[in-house]
């Protein structure tokens, strides 16, 4: 695969300060000048860009290749789809126009994590942790996301964006949900992109890679201190991709995503692309499956051109 990960995102929203506040809060680091609004994660480096927008939408989507070939093969197949880019030494700029969003292929480098240690767990006749308190209840850290995983767009065309995005650039499917959703991979990670069938063009949410269960609660229940309309849906845990999750919704509207444990494919071999129908395609276990988040509250606004934040 000539593509290994997400670099980076940049969102275009009609509120800039407010949402730059909010991703701070969500556990971003801010780069640069503050008026940059740019932010890192622990260990991606800078993976958000938030920029002026009428609408809240995703500007532009980043995915790492590893040289100027990689480059030319990408060119080359999206040539057989009658699409065309714009290319420079170190990147090439191409729209999907059914889903409006705009690759960023660039040369950089790979992401290098540091394992973390792992965290013992008592089961059912198990001492793994003997005369101790369990770690994650003890931790008083602020929560900051390792990577950004995943971004989930809306299509007005599903098949024609997925087959942008697997015969145009590369991507690999892992898993689908009938007339709902395409999940994809540009990495080890299960998906690092989802496209959603939907009647208009939009960002439904970021998901951003912490360490374990414990920082998917902690971070969010922090996030919800003083501020319960961010609360979207979570505590859960995904089918598709195995991952824990916790929603919540930034001032523009876009949803963000906590999670850990998700699944990882290492050998493309060994990994066959699944069918899942009904709601168990979208979680396991969990909440109820709020309407909004399938179809958000302010979808009709962004169909209209109408959308203003909170």
């Amino acid at each position: 695969m000539p593509l290994h990960r997400l670099t980076s995102i940049t969102l275009g929203v009609p509120n800039v300060g407010a949402t730059a506040g909010y991703y701070e809060d969500f556990g971003l680091t801010p780069v640069g000048e503050k008026a940059e609004n740019r932010f890192a994660t622990a260990e991606g480096g800078e993976q958000l860009k938030i920029t002026h927008s009428p609408l809240r939408r995703l500007v532009e989507l980043g995915v790492g290749v590893d040289d100027p070939d990689d480059l030319d093969r990408i060119e080359a197949s999206l040539a057989k789809l009658d699409v065309a880019g714009k290319r420079d030494e170190t990147s090439l700029r191409v729209l999907d126009p059914n889903s409006n969003t705009l690759v960023v292929l660039e040369i950089a480098p790979h992401l290098v994590q540091v394992p973390v240690e792992q965290v013992p767990y008592n089961g059912p006749g198990r001492v793994s942790r003997p005369d101790g308190r369990a770690p994650g209840v003890e931790r008083t850290n602020k929560v900051r996301p390792k990577k950004l995983g995943h971004v989930v767009i809306g299509s007005k065309d599903q098949d024609a964006s997925q087959k942008f995005f697997t015969e145009g650039i590369g991507f690999k499917a892992s898993d689908h949900v009938p007339s709902l959703a395409s999940f994809l991979r540009c990495s080890t990670d299960h998906h690092n992109l989802l496209i959603q069938k939907a009647p208009v063009d939009f960002l439904h949410h970021t998901a951003w890679e912490v360490d374990d269960v414990d920082e998917v609660g902690r971070g969010a229940t922090e996030m919800l201190e003083g501020n319960p309309e961010r609360h979207v849906w979570g505590l859960g845990r995904h089918h598709i991709g195995s991952n824990f999750f916790w929603y919540l919704k930034d001032p523009a509207g876009n949803f963000s995503e906590y999670y850990s444990d998700l699944d990882c494919i290492v050998d493309d071999a060994l990994w066959k692309p699944s069918v899942v129908e009904g709601t168990r395609g979208v979680y396991n276990w969990g909440p109820p499956l709020p309407p909004s988040f399938l179809k958000p509250e302010d979808l009709a606004a962004l169909m209209t051109g109408t959308h203003s934040p909170r």
